[in-house]
């Protein structure tokens, strides 16, 4: 086989574009630019308004089938699929979240795509950034403490000690600090409670980041959020802790979006990292109000598959931006879909069973019924969706034609993308075909609507979306659900947390699974971000390492560079 660079060594020797020069390919002038070194700026906010009477981009969500626990190459489709616009004669701009450094030190790796489709400068984007995330952290950690400060003062709120909601993050994975109690020692260290540490892309400030449409919106959402609940059921808010200007401050620089570029020179936006279970899912809206004025397509990505980022991207995300997609992406492997089939089992950190590798359409067939769903979960939007297999060296042309004609008898085009790599030649037959789906007419619909209960969104979703017979919820979740509605959240969306290795809340159940129904053991509301999340399932909201993290072999060589990263 021949020899590939690693992503870290191509990403190094790629000849980049001054970041003002990115910019004025977007129309940005570089009076709305923060310039972060050579390679990276900020995007003033006055951009959105500067902006605005431009022509409008296509507008397009990459989402996928059901990931295996190795992902199926979104974010690498992504950007592939912006760097293929420019061979066949359209602008993009790239819309993405920002890595987690816990996942990156972790098993995950960092989230800049690879090969021949990054984003770059790939450390830079995988470490730190300009700050945003340790932005969220200070800010979360602040309220965290006011909270504290407030009880340890008499407690004038009435919070219930064992209904304090708000937890504190940090953004290393460390499993040992998922629950501990705090105010242990005197009486001046505070009045102990139990309490625990989330991972900072699973913090509602993320999701804040990630949804608000200007710095007011932010600072009224930081208010609206929630940090416990009185004995009667009465919700406690941050403004109430007189800690949401602070928060606000904390949050103002990190709330412009940042502008990168992709090998090939395309504009990519890598704005805020909102965990894919328990919160959206999506990079910002701010991001995308400037990049759909930015250039003829804006192409945006959602966590997990279909059934997950996907669809809060439709009802979430959209309900707030106020912008509709024109076309989708729906990503796939011959590798996940033999999974589909229940015949395999892959592991992280672990080779690929033999089996998987051997020629095999008669299991892509059988594992292609996920693809069928996710497909429909699209469509159930009014957006039209292209499949996009991303093809390994590994696969088979006749896995690829169960594809295919899986796809074409839904009406659906399917093309074999090879951005990892090619590059954006490798993602240029996906571009003409996402164009072709995006001038198809199309009537974008929400999946329920505002005024509907909170249960009936939530079954609304597990039928039509999961293939669930029906919902089942925990005692604790109905008195939840009911003191929500009693608080008035009612109007706000849903955001189901479920295992993303499956359609179902069972992740051993593959393909698309019928003839089961939807536990839900307990509810949260995120009033700030603006969505109630019912957990279905265990939903682990802080990351542990394995016995062999990244972290063992990330390091500086002699010459002061870093090694080990991917």
């Amino acid at each position: 086989m021949q020899h590939m660079d690693t992503a870290l060594e191509i990403a190094r020797a790629a000849n980049l574009k001054p970041i003002a020069d990115v910019a004025a390919d977007m129309g940005i002038p570089r009076s709305l630019l923060e310039l972060h070194g050579e390679d990276v700026a900020k995007i003033k906010l006055d951009a959105i308004e500067a902006l605005a009477d431009r022509p409008r981009a296509r507008y397009v969500v990459v989402t996928a089938i059901t990931p295996t626990p190795l992902g199926e190459g979104k974010t690498t489709t992504s950007i592939g699929l912006g760097q293929g616009m420019a061979h066949i004669g359209k602008r993009a701009t790239v819309s993405i979240r920002q890595a987690s450094m816990g996942p990156t030190f972790g098993i995950k790796g960092g989230a800049a795509g690879g090969g021949y489709s990054q984003a770059v400068p790939f450390e830079i984007l995988n470490l730190h950034l300009t700050g945003d995330f340790h932005a969220v952290t200070e800010a979360h950690n602040m309220l965290s403490a006011i909270v504290d400060n407030h009880v340890y003062n008499g407690n004038a709120a009435g919070l219930d000690l064992h209904n304090i909601t708000w937890r504190r993050v940090i953004d290393v994975n460390d499993r040992a600090l998922r629950n501990i109690i705090v105010g242990l020692g005197g009486r001046l260290d505070g009045v102990p409670r139990q309490t625990g540490f989330d991972i900072t892309a699973a913090s509602e400030v993320m999701a804040v980041l990630a949804l608000s449409r200007s710095l007011q919106d932010m600072r009224d959402r930081l208010g609206r959020i929630v940090v416990g609940y009185t004995p009667k059921g009465e919700a406690v808010t941050a403004e109430q802790m007189r800690g949401a200007g602070a928060m606000a401050v904390i949050m103002r620089e990190a709330l412009k979006p940042n502008l990168l570029q992709t090998l090939e020179n395309t504009p990519v936006i890598v704005h805020a990292g909102p965990f894919g279970n328990i919160a959206h899912g999506n990079s910002s809206v701010v991001g995308d109000l400037i990049g759909i004025h930015s250039g003829d397509f804006l192409i945006t990505e959602a966590g997990f598959g279909a059934d997950m980022g996907a669809e809060r991207f439709f009802n979430i995300k959209c309900r707030t931006s106020g912008l509709t997609p024109d076309a989708a992406v729906v990503v796939c492997t011959v590798r996940a879909l033999k999974s589909h089939s229940g015949k395999y089992r892959i592991v992280p950190g672990k080779p690929l069973p033999e089996d998987l590798l051997k020629e095999n359409p008669e299991d892509v067939e059988i594992g292609a019924a996920n693809l069928r769903k996710q497909v429909e979960n699209v469509r159930q939007h009014g957006v039209s969706p292209v499949v996009a297999i991303n093809g390994f060296p590994e696969d088979f042309d006749s896995e690829h034609r169960v594809i295919t004609e899986l796809a074409a008898s839904m009406g659906v085009r399917a093309v074999v993308s090879t951005p990892f790599a090619d590059g954006g030649k490798g993602g240029a037959a996906l571009a003409e075909a996402v164009v072709e789906a995006a001038e198809q007419p199309h009537e974008f619909k929400f999946l329920y609507p505002d005024s509907a209960s909170l249960r009936e969104k939530i079954e609304t979703v597990a039928a039509r979306i999961y293939g669930a017979d029906g919902v089942d919820y925990s005692p604790t979740a109905a008195r939840q659900l009911d003191t929500y509605e009693k608080n008035g959240f009612g109007n706000l969306p849903v955001c189901i947390a479920k295992t993303h290795l499956s359609l179902s809340s069972d992740p051993s159940l593959k393909g698309a699974p019928t003839g089961w129904r939807l536990p839900v053991r307990e509810v949260r509301a995120s009033v700030g971000a603006g969505f109630v999340y019912p957990i279905c399932g265990d939903m682990s909201t802080m990351p542990g390492l394995s016995s062999d993290p990244a972290a063992f072999h990330i390091d500086l060589d002699e010459k002061g560079q870093i090694v080990g990263l991917y």
